[in-house]
């Protein structure tokens, strides 16, 4: 039975470790491959050009918005973020799962293209846990970390969007929650209709 990949957009409030367990995750596993988005940000400390995101201008960001490059794309705190198209579907193809992390809006256009993708939300265990970790990252100013905040009650109202939840209280609990869904969902019977009608057809073949 051919295996085929399954798209999966993960979003969480800034400082929830979304992008923590997505790393561990696809290093622990080797059936996930991690979409690079591109942005039109500056890198942070130790970030690399075509690792962690692709950096490009704002010309070059609206240029692939017009040839269609990008799955989605969506403005936050200033600056656009979207998922380059081919990357995806190649790995889809190649049977890997691609993980998309990415925020709200960019999530439900997603959903809308690919209906038999599926969403989790990463949270932390409290809002006073979130403060803390945003703060201990120690590359915002106070201002960022307050319109982070901000950000992240605009879209506690958006999480029952979602399929799933994972909160992220203990890393290594997390990433095995994730990978458990994900293998969970690659049993449904809507992702396996070729598979269960040959066996079907067999069936039917040894009772005539």
């Amino acid at each position: 039975m051919k295996r085929k990949g399954i798209i999966i957009v993960v979003s969480g409030f800034s400082g929830a470790g979304k992008g923590t367990i997505m790393k561990a995750l696809t290093a622990r596993y080797d059936q996930y491959a991690l979409s690079i988005s591109a942005t039109t940000r500056d890198p942070r400390p130790g970030e690399v050009n075509g690792r962690e995101y692709f950096f490009v201008s704002n010309e070059e960001f609206e240029k692939l918005i017009e040839e269609d490059g990008l799955i989605e794309h969506a403005g936050y705190v200033n600056h656009y973020y979207g998922t380059p198209r081919k990357f995806v579907e190649d790995k889809l193809n190649a049977g890997i799962d691609v993980i998309l992390e990415i925020e709200i809006q960019g999530a439900l256009q997603v959903k809308e293209q690919y209906k038999d993708a599926i969403s989790l939300f990463v949270m932390p265990p409290s809002a006073q846990e979130l403060e803390k970790r945003l703060r201990g990252r120690g590359t915002e100013s106070e201002e960022v970390i307050a319109q982070r905040l901000k950000r992240a009650c605009e879209e506690a109202s958006e999480v029952e969007k979602y399929d799933f939840i994972v909160v992220n209280d203990n890393l290594d609990e997390a990433v095995e929650r994730v990978h458990g869904i994900i293998s969970a969902v690659h049993g449904t019977p809507d992702r396996n209709k070729e598979f269960i009608e040959d066996v079907r057809n067999q069936l039917f073949d040894l009772t005539k």
